[in-house]
C-alpha cells in the first residue's frame, strides 16, 4: 500500500496531523509506504509565491494567527475560494501530474478548500485509487469547505455533527466513517511516565495550586501577553510555538507567581501534563490534545473566532467539558471558577475517549479493501465469463474426442 497524505502548513493543525496519522499507521502497518505532501509545493513547486511577495503562502495566515488578526476571516475565506475556482483547471492538471508521478495507492487529503481540486486531479491521473477527506476540524464550514458534493469518495469525521453533514450534502453513508474524535499522536494516549509532582517542583510550580496552560497552537498569539498580564498571580506553563519573540516578551515579564514560557516543542504532552487546565482558543486541535491529557479548558470566544472553531463552542458546552469567555478581562473569575469546579471538570473530561489515530489506519483499510474488491469484480465477471463458455462447448468437445 503507497498512501499519501495530503497537509499545508498554514496552522499548525494540518501538519500535526500528517506526522500523528503516519505515527499511528506506521504502528499498525510498517509494511506500508506513506508519504507526506505540503500541497503547496505541489502548485508551486518553483516557489513562484514566495519569490514575488516574499513569504509563502501559508506564512501569511500565520503571522496573522500570530498576531491574533482574524477579524474578518469569514468575509476573506470567500474571496479566497473563489481565487481556487479561477485557478481550478490549472491546479487540477499539476495535482494529475504529480500523481502520476508518485502513484498513490489511496490519497487523504487533510486540507480544506482543495477538495474539487485534488478529487478531479487524482481521477485524471487515476481512475481508481480512493480519495479520502479527513477532517481535522470539529465541523464543516460550508460550503466548499471540508466537504464537496457531486464526487465519489470518502470521508473520515471526528465528530457527529462533520458525519451529519457529509451525509446531508448527499454523501452515501457507507463512505462517511466516524471516529471518536480528531486524530492525536500515540504520544497524547500514553499516561505520563514523569513524577509529575516532582516536575513541577523542578520547574518551580507549587504543587498545591492548579497551574494553567496556555497554547495558541504552533505559531502563538500576541493575545498571551495579556493573559499573562491578566493572571499575574497564576501559576501557567505558557507553550510559544515558532514565536520566540512572544517567548522573550513573556520571560521579561513580571509575574507574582511562577511560569513556565516554552519555545517550539515536540513534547507538548509533557508540558500539558505539568496543568490542570487548558487557557487558549478553541482550535480543534488544542482542544483535543488538552482533553487528551485530562485537561477542561477555558476558551476565548468572540467575534475574532475563526468561522471554522465556531462550532467548538457549542461541542465544550454540549459536553461540559469547559467554559468560554469574550474577553480576556473575564480570565480571573473564569479561572476562580475553574479551581472551584476543577474535580467535576475533570470527571466529564475523563469521559471522553479518542482513539481515532488507531482507528483511521482501520477505515483506510476497510477503503483500500472496497477498491481492490471493485477492482477484482470485472476481472471474476470476465474469468466466470470465459469458464461459462467453456462448460457450454464441454459436450460437444467430449463427443468429438469420443468420450
Amino acid at each position: 500500500m503507497r498512501i499519501e497524505l495530503i497537509y499545508i502548513t498554514a496552522g499548525g493543525g494540518h501538519l500535526a496531523t500528517a506526522r500523528a496519522l503516519t505515527a499511528g499507521l506506521q504502528q499498525r502497518h510498517p509494511e506500508w509506504k506513506v508519504r507526506s505532501s505540503d500541497l503547496f509545493q505541489i502548485l508551486d513547486p518553483g516557489n513562484r509565491f514566495q519569490r514575488m511577495t516574499g513569504s509563502a503562502p501559508s506564512d501569511f495566515y500565520n503571522s496573522r494567527l500570530a498576531r491574533g488578526w482574524t477579524l474578518g476571516m469569514a468575509q476573506e475565506l470567500k474571496v479566497f475560494q473563489f481565487g481556487i475556482r479561477l485557478m481550478h483547471e490549472r491546479f487540477c492538471a499539476m495535482l494529475a501530474e504529480h500523481w502520476r508521478l508518485t502513484r498513490p495507492d489511496l490519497v487523504v487529503s487533510l486540507v480544506p478548500n482543495f477538495n474539487r481540486a485534488m478529487f478531479r486531479g487524482l481521477r485524471r491521473a487515476d481512475a481508481k485509487a480512493p480519495f479520502v477527506t479527513l477532517l481535522t476540524d470539529f465541523a464543516d464550514c460550508p460550503p466548499h469547505f471540508w466537504i464537496e458534493t457531486g464526487q465519489v469518495q470518502d470521508f473520515i469525521c471526528g465528530t457527529e455533527l462533520a458525519a451529519m453533514q457529509a451525509i446531508a450534502a448527499g454523501h452515501a453513508p457507507e463512505r462517511v466513517h466516524r471516529t471518536s474524535g480528531m486524530v492525536l499522536h500515540p504520544n497524547f494516549h500514553g499516561k505520563s511516565a514523569f513524577d509529575r509532582r516532582a516536575e513541577r517542583q523542578r520547574h518551580g510550580l507549587d504543587d498545591g495550586r492548579p497551574v494553567g496552560a496556555v497554547f495558541f497552537g504552533g505559531t502563538g498569539s500576541q493575545r498571551m501577553l495579556d493573559i499573562a498580564r491578566e493572571l499575574d498571580d497564576t501559576p501557567l506553563v505558557l507553550l510559544c510555538g515558532r514565536n520566540s519573540e512572544l517567548a522573550a516578551q513573556l520571560r521579561r515579564a513580571e509575574a507574582r507567581a511562577p511560569r513556565v514560557v516554552v519555545e517550539f516543542t515536540d513534547d507538548v504532552p509533557y508540558y500539558l501534563g505539568l496543568a490542570d487546565y487548558f487557557i487558549g482558543k478553541p482550535g480543534p486541535g488544542s482542544l483535543s490534545e488538552s482533553i487528551a491529557m485530562g485537561l477542561p479548558s477555558i476558551v476565548l470566544a468572540n467575534r475574532w473566532t475563526m468561522p471554522q472553531e465556531r462550532y467548538n463552542l457549542t461541542w465544550l458546552d454540549q459536553h461540559g467539558v469547559g467554559l468560554s469567555i469574550a474577553r480576556v478581562a473575564d480570565l480571573p473569575a473564569a479561572v476562580a471558577r475553574m479551581e472551584r469546579e476543577l474535580p467535576s471538570y475533570r470527571e466529564r473530561v475523563k469521559s471522553i475517549r479518542n482513539e481515532a489515530v488507531f482507528e483511521v489506519p482501520g477505515v483506510l483499510e476497510r477503503i483500500a479493501a472496497r477498491s481492490a474488491e471493485a477492482a477484482a469484480a470485472p476481472v471474476r465477471a470476465s474469468e466466470a465469463a470465459i469458464a461459462g463458455s467453456e462448460l457450454r462447448r464441454l459436450p460437444v468437445a467430449a463427443v468429438q474426442r469420443g468420450l
